[in-house]
């Protein structure tokens, strides 16, 4: 029997597929030099997003009377999957998965973001 594999992110971590090219991204930034080295600044996709913040459950006891919560609730994240990241290189945790690398940066370790977005048709 076949079983297909998932990669789960957690909590505020972001997947991301990093950009390769060095001095200009994709989206038509420019990274100067100097930004790039002094600061460790790398850039990205976001493959893959977690659920966001874990919100606790204090306002509701845990009793029999009251139903029990298995399930927590998130507050989500700002960042999406698709995004262009712009992120701090020292956040940032380097895998390999299915013979690609990636890398794991948590939300706040995230400068910016390029988002694409529709616009509406001319008249």
């Amino acid at each position: 029997m076949a079983k297909e594999k998932e990669i789960l992110i957690i909590g505020d971590r972001l997947l991301v597929l990093p950009d390769t090219e060095d001095e200009r991204t994709s989206s038509g930034l420019y990274l100067p030099q100097g930004v790039t080295e002094k600061e460790k600044v790398q850039t990205g996709y976001v493959v893959k997003t977690g659920p966001g913040y874990v919100v606790p459950h204090n306002e509701i006891p845990d009793d029999d009377w009251h139903g029990r919560r298995n399930e927590p609730t998130y507050i989500p994240l700002q960042v999406k999957k698709g995004d262009y990241a712009i992120f701090l290189r020292r956040e940032a945790i380097e895998i390999e998965y299915e013979k690609k690398k990636y890398l794991i940066v948590p939300q706040s370790g995230v400068l910016a973001i390029v988002r694409e977005r529709l616009l509406p048709p001319k008249i």
